[in-house]
């Protein structure tokens, strides 16, 4: 099974449309989205009418939460809180109601999915690095957990960072980000896991940023949002 794995999209359709088409290039099996499919950009009904298109699995991220429940933006700097206003004025009824039903966890061949953290998925907790990382291996029983949130693509091992994967052990893998990468490179990131091979890697693609930025800065959404994509932050 070769699974392509997205997540934190971010209303970014020039970036999902890219990623889509590079997946079937790849001619993967399925495709599965860890969450945030919406905030900070400027076509959530696109992105979540083609995620439910395209994905056999969609989880539930922090802006998906925030979207339906105003509390969780406690949580979020001024410009995050203010994509989450306009864009629950954006969305559909049916799409509001998609997004308030989706489940925080799944567990397909092998992998464990999670936006944010297999250990109290509902905190939101950040994973950047192997400190961070140590606590959250005996939060999953599957051989490899998969992840998204900090938008900053990574494998983490118990004994530290590492580039590949192997049978033996456990995984925690950071996708990256579909529609705001913030590794200073604004190229689009995705995880494909080929489950027969037992082989991971990430796929890195360009996709019509100068678009997706622009038609932030025609909305009232905060302009930092649009010129962020353009320096990959």
């Amino acid at each position: 099974m070769i699974i392509a794995i997205i997540s934190d999209i971010h209303s970014n359709f020039e970036a999902l449309t890219a990623a889509m088409n590079a997946i079937d290039r790849l001619g993967v099996d399925e495709i599965v989205c860890l969450g945030d499919v919406v905030g900070y950009g400027a076509d959530p009904n696109a992105c979540i009418d083609l995620v439910r298109r395209r994905c056999s699995i969609v989880l539930k991220g922090n802006h998906e939460a925030a979207v339906g429940n105003a509390t969780e933006t406690d949580r979020f700097n001024v410009n995050a809180r203010s994509a989450i206003v306009w864009t629950r004025r954006q969305l559909t009824p049916e799409n509001l109601a998609y997004i308030a039903s989706l489940p925080l966890t799944a567990s397909r061949d092998s992998l464990f999915l999670v936006h944010a953290t297999p250990c109290n998925p509902e905190s939101w907790k950040y994973i950047f690095d192997p400190g961070e990382a140590l606590p959250a291996f005996g939060c999953f029983e599957e051989p490899v957990c998969c992840i998204g949130h900090t938008h900053v693509p990574a494998i983490f091992t118990p004994a530290g960072s590492t580039r590949t994967v192997a049978r033996t052990g456990k995984y925690l893998i950071n996708v990256g980000s579909v529609g705001q990468p913030r590794d200073r490179n604004t190229k689009l990131s995705f995880g494909v896991f080929d489950t027969g091979q037992w082989k991971y890697d990430n796929v890195r693609c360009p996709y019509d940023v100068e678009t997706a930025a622009w038609k932030i800065l025609k909305t009232d959404l905060p302009s930092r949002l649009g010129h962020r994509l353009l320096m990959g932050v």
